[in-house]
């Protein structure tokens, strides 16, 4: 039995010959093709099995990830497994339940999961933003100083695109060193307030959408004056209000396309705005030297505005996140980054990898602030 009846899950079945599974992503209201999709696999134990995507290749550099304990952990299957739009997998005498993705997936039980890791701690509060069209609540974390009266505030948002889940992983690895009793976590308590939206399209990330070019247009050009979406709506409405003059930068996470060079590499989508980019690409250098994790991230990676698909063709069907914040009163940099999905520079991207970069940003975003203490701006 093959089925995606799970949060999350996105898979069509067009058939089954012999050992050939026929599949396709199931793209919804999304235009033109994309990538995203995600299934199981029940009463196969022992047996070996071809799944084939009949619409395009969907499958990343390092193969499928799988899962044998329901979802619990994920490993990647490994390119040898793989032929063109096609992979192989023999499944395990005892397997029950054997799922697929095409990256390790990341919702709202991963975060209630990350969220009870925390619970009772002072320094983080779970609030609701709004509710989706299909009457889900949004969260909205406030993290670090929550007195009002912290110097600095900071806004970070996951998930405008729905499929986009390494991204998510990148997060709670900022909230973890926030959270944490170690110098750079102390301070940031001391001296910021985060506002946090970890689910912008939290309806695309349960049901399993791609999320990306949806039709009229997704949450990521929906920050123009006639906003669609609720989340998108409540963020315009509430950040202003909220920052009182004291927003320093916004952080965007999200991931790039599934393969090829310059999506295998971290990057910072660069600004029109060249005084935020200047900004930007300060914060870039600082990550650049301070970096720990497995990861790496290289300043030359980045993308500026104008080069291959970042360009104002790209935003005609509406405004980013990122540029919408760049025109907020006194903010000193708005920011967006892509964290790939499976490969960074020969380096696998796994929840715990992707959780060890989003530290290494939270320690570069206490040394920037850090550094700025006492100037109007950078």
């Amino acid at each position: 039995m093959i089925d995606c009846d799970f949060p999350g899950g996105n898979i069509l079945v067009e058939g089954i010959e012999g050992n050939t599974v026929r599949v396709r992503q199931d793209l919804r209201d999304t235009r033109g093709d994309w990538f995203y999709w995600y299934f199981r696999v029940r009463g196969a134990a022992g047996c070996t099995l071809t799944f084939e995507f009949t619409q395009s290749n969907v499958i990343g550099v390092r193969g499928p990830a799988v899962s044998t304990d329901g979802g619990q952990t994920w490993c990647w299957l490994g390119s040898d497994a793989v032929r063109g739009s096609s992979f192989r997998y023999t499944f395990p005498a005892d397997a029950d339940e054997v799922r697929f993705g095409l990256a390790m997936p990341y919702v709202q039980a991963h975060l209630d999961a990350f969220l009870r890791q925390h619970e009772g701690n002072p320094a983080l509060r779970r609030d609701v933003l709004c509710r989706t069209p299909k009457g889900r609540e949004v969260e909205l974390l406030h993290v670090g100083r929550l007195d009002g009266k912290a110097p600095h505030k900071a806004l970070l948002t996951c998930r405008h695109h729905c499929c986009e889940m390494m991204a998510s992983y990148a997060l709670e690895g900022i909230l973890t060193t926030i959270l944490s009793d170690t110098e750079d976590g102390q301070w940031l308590r001391e001296h910021v307030e985060f506002l946090v939206v970890p689910f912008v399209d939290k309806d695309g990330v349960e049901d399993g959408d791609q999320g990306k070019n949806r039709f009229p247009r997704d949450h990521n050009r929906d920050y123009g004056p006639d906003s669609l979406y609720p989340t998108t709506r409540a963020i315009k409405e509430l950040v202003p209000r909220w920052a009182e003059g004291r927003l320093r930068f916004t952080l965007d996470l999200h991931c790039p396309w599934i393969r090829g060079e310059y999506n295998e590499h971290i990057y910072f989508v660069g600004s029109e705005n060249q005084e935020n980019w200047q900004h930007v690409l300060g914060f870039a250098r600082l990550l650049e030297q301070i970096q720990t994790g497995p990861l790496p991230y290289r300043v030359d990676g980045n993308l500026p505005f104008g080069q291959r698909w970042n360009t104002a063709a790209n935003y005609h069907q509406g405004m980013s996140c990122a540029r919408w914040a760049a025109g907020l009163p006194g903010i000193w940099a708005a920011m967006s980054i892509e964290i790939p999905y499976a490969n960074v520079l020969g380096a696998p991207v796994t929840p715990e990898s992707a959780r060890l970069f989003g530290q290494d940003l939270a320690r570069t975003m206490r040394r920037w602030l850090d550094a700025q203490d006492g100037r109007e701006q950078p």
